[in-house]
């Protein structure tokens, strides 16, 4: 019997292909340690991303000779100039309108932050039923991140948006739980200058109007109350109303006050655009502020200082809000997490709380 022979197995010529796996930008991203969109705007070039990661992610690109689809980067590249800016609605009450004169002026601002890195701005409100849709506006392409705008009844989905490393910045106030990164004034400071204001010019019956389900709202009570136990005041002060951003029930918080015969002498209120209603409502029931009661606000919206009388308020710095929000959410889209951002808060003395 002859012996079978067994065939030799086939020598790899020169021409023989190697396989390799192709480097795909999911790989990048992990030896990158940033997100897959953080590389795709990395190599589109794109402003949101700080110019040492973008050296950085294409120094490792060209080493993996890592090639970008041209035709799906010119998809993406129609997207990567934009973020979102939502405004959160509640479905018990509305929130602030979009032309409350605050919303549009930290909007402006927002616009002209996201100018200066050649961005554009994408402005929508949201409802809680329109919740799930969040994450798939960055997911699908639509923006590069959010910016939100209306923390007060949000803060679980914010929290979650978080787990799920959605890029996003809340405008609002630092939450027990909070796991977002948020740019907003120092309300526990506002609150107690804006007190401390009132009792220096003799208030000894201190009124506060604001809801305090927004976080806030809550610090600049807590201002408020320190400032009246400092004082030796009634902390617990009988004249503390929940009013919302929206003021429709100020002038009935005054008849109330003038049927009980037992009104305020000073108001901090929570907004100016509540200051300036509550002006507003006393004037037609015959009584003149300071004259009859000093009033502060806050916000110092641009029409603050041009009213009759003009408007004591504690600034917050939109000037300065806008880059803030815009450059915490760049260093997101760099797949860092910064700390949250707490600008000052100034009180600005005018008209309103100074008797002549």
């Amino acid at each position: 019997m002859s012996e079978s022979l067994k065939p030799e197995p086939p020598v790899p010529g020169p021409t023989t292909p190697k396989r390799h796996s192709r480097v795909q930008m999911a790989d990048l991203a992990r030896m990158a340690g940033v997100s897959i969109s953080t590389v795709s705007r990395a190599l589109s070039g794109s402003p949101l991303i700080q110019p040492a990661t973008r050296e950085r992610i294409a120094l490792l690109a060209r080493s993996l000779n890592y090639q970008v689809n041209a035709g799906a980067a010119s998809l993406r590249r129609r997207d990567l100039s934009a973020v979102g800016v939502l405004l959160l609605d509640n479905a018990e009450r509305p929130m602030q309108a979009a032309s409350d004169p605050f919303i549009m002026t930290l909007v402006s601002s927002l616009a002209d932050a996201l100018a200066e890195r050649g961005l554009d701005m994408l402005l929508a409100r949201y409802r809680p039923e329109r919740q799930a849709q969040l994450p798939v506006l960055v997911d699908s392409g639509r923006v590069a991140g959010l910016i939100l705008i209306g923390q007060c009844h949000w803060h679980e989905a914010l929290n979650e948006l978080a787990r799920r490393d959605v890029p996003m910045v809340v405008w609002g106030a630092e939450v027990p739980g909070g796991h977002y990164a948020v740019v907003g004034t120092d309300n526990e400071a506002g609150g107690h200058e804006a007190a401390c204001h009132l009792i220096a010019q003799g208030c000894r019956r201190l009124a506060f109007l604001g809801d305090r389900a927004h976080p806030e709202v809550e610090q600049r009570f807590r201002g408020y109350q320190r400032a009246l136990q400092q004082a030796g005041l009634e902390a617990s002060s009988p004249w503390v109303e929940a009013v919302g951003f929206d003021v429709p029930e100020v002038a009935a918080i005054v008849d109330r006050w003038l049927d009980a015969d037992a009104r305020p002498d000073g108001v901090f209120a929570c907004s100016d655009l509540m200051a300036l209603s509550l002006i507003r409502a006393l004037g037609e029931r015959g009584l003149g502020v300071p004259g009859d009661l000093q009033v502060v606000g806050y916000d110092d919206i641009p029409i603050a200082a041009h009213t009759q009388p003009s408007l004591s308020t504690v600034r917050q710095p939109m000037d300065v809000a806008g880059r803030a929000l815009v450059d915490l959410l760049a260093q997101r889209l760099d797949g860092l997490h910064p700390a949250s951002v707490k600008l000052p808060a100034e009180l600005c003395v005018r008209e309103s709380s100074v008797r002549r």
